[in-house]
């Protein structure tokens, strides 16, 4: 094919959400006939899957994701002391570490000339200085813009420098928000950005996990670990621990839907440093909800995700601020139900009373409510569950999304 277009896509996570984005769009983009490199970490995590596209493991960083995970309650007072100065240290490190995979980045890019670059969430507020750099060297820079301000606290140096990190999004000629709900928001923080280089598109679907559709003996064996009776109801979470997503909400709710119905609360994902897991479960004790709420602590392979969502009865997201939500599509393509807050671009994505139902932010009793209602109606949670899949074949698709990528990016006078 002639003059395919050249796109390089950036993403410096590895491993987790953004970078299983990254691959399915990448994809998308290249069935459309574009020539697409993805610049990532060097532990790319799905280096052994199908790939129509190039790959460039070129970051080194670290890991994101510790093998083991030890949550506060699980650490004496004098580890947590030590740990936390091993953390500043390692932090300072890998601050340094993140310049200096930066400045590789962009002198890469500079020799490889493609005819857009399209970044990925931005970290620090000192990539705007790379950032700018490249734009002023006359290369076309784009945005997907999952997160534009801090959910789990902002230090003092972060406020600091938040007009510096502002400045970093006057530098793309385009930016895509995942909902009218975020572009309403980052317009009211970022004024300074052309409006006109603001659009909207969909957060893809998850249908790539299908191929890891589980077995029976699977699906049974995983019961077992997590302590589940044959066809035992199922309320799960997963994903990322962190305040943000709303878990003590959530274990108020379970509190109350729980003497209207039997059900299990699976809580699955890896706690963030933001989260106080043992207040979280001093909280359970405090509900007697010990024996009704399983936790699996951990990072989640992308071939567990299916096994989980064949345990789940109904999946909740009672995320109190939020853009949008992968670990949501996720749901959809397995046919499940869901439960979501009224936060970001959430109300954006569920259809209430259709795919699922949405619930004020914050609010345990209407949450209880809605969690009652679909594990006690087995036919109303089926049926969610199948226009739930509906969506995610359709208004979800990611050529569909891919296509509007490409409709912007050959519509704009620089390029």
């Amino acid at each position: 094919m002639e003059n395919r277009m050249r796109i390089f896509v950036i993403e410096s996570d590895g491993s987790g959400g953004l970078v299983h984005y990254a691959y399915q769009l990448c994809t998308a983009l290249a069935e459309e006939g574009c020539e697409v490199t993805l610049v990532t970490a060097v532990d790319y995590e799905l280096d052994h899957f199908p790939h129509n596209f190039q790959v460039v493991k070129l970051l080194r960083l670290w890991e994101r994701y510790e093998k083991e995970v030890e949550t506060i309650a699980d650490a004496s007072k004098l580890r947590r002391g030590f740990r936390g100065i091993y953390t500043k240290v390692r932090r300072a490190f890998r601050a340094v570490r993140w310049v200096l995979a930066w400045a590789h980045l962009t002198f890469f890019l500079l020799r490889s000339k493609p005819d857009i670059i399209q970044f990925s969430k931005m970290h620090f507020a000192f990539e705007s200085y790379f950032i700018h750099y490249l734009r002023k060297r006359g290369i076309f820079l784009s945005q997907i813009c999952h997160e534009f301000e801090e959910r789990e606290g902002q230090s003092y140096l972060e406020s600091l420098l938040l007009g510096v990190r502002k400045d970093v999004y006057t530098n793309f000629s385009a930016i895509f928000l995942h909902a009218k709900e975020n572009r309403d928001r980052f317009k009211k923080l970022y004024p300074s950005v052309p409006e006109k280089s603001l659009h909207i598109i969909e957060h893809g679907n998850s249908k790539w996990l299908l191929r890891f559709t589980p077995h029976e003996l699977e699906i049974a064996k995983k019961r077992r670990e997590y302590g589940l009776q044959e066809g035992q109801k199922v309320v799960l979470f997963f994903g990322l621990l962190a305040p943000s997503k709303g878990l003590d909400d959530l274990i108020e709710a379970f509190a109350i839907a729980s003497k209207e119905c039997d059900a299990r609360l699976l809580i699955a994902g890896y706690p963030t440093k933001f989260i106080d897991m043992t207040e979280l479960k001093k909280n359970i004790a405090r509900l007697n909800l010990t024996d009704k709420v399983l936790f699996d602590l951990r990072y989640l392979r992308v071939e567990e995700i299916g096994l989980l969502m064949h345990l789940a009865t109904v999946v909740v997201y009672p995320y109190r601020s939020s853009t949008q939500s992968g670990a949501l599509q996720a749901a959809y393509i397995f046919g499940k139900p869901v439960i979501a807050s009224m936060a970001g671009g959430l109300p954006e994505v569920v259809e209430d009373g259709k795919s699922g139902f949405l619930v004020p932010v914050q609010s345990p009793v209407e949450l209880a409510k809605r969690i009652t209602e679909l594990i006690s109606n087995p036919s109303l949670a089926e049926n969610m569950g199948n226009y739930a899949r509906h969506l995610a074949d359709t208004r979800f698709s990611w050529n569909t999304i891919a296509k509007k990528i490409l409709a912007v990016y050959e519509s704009l006078d620089e390029f």
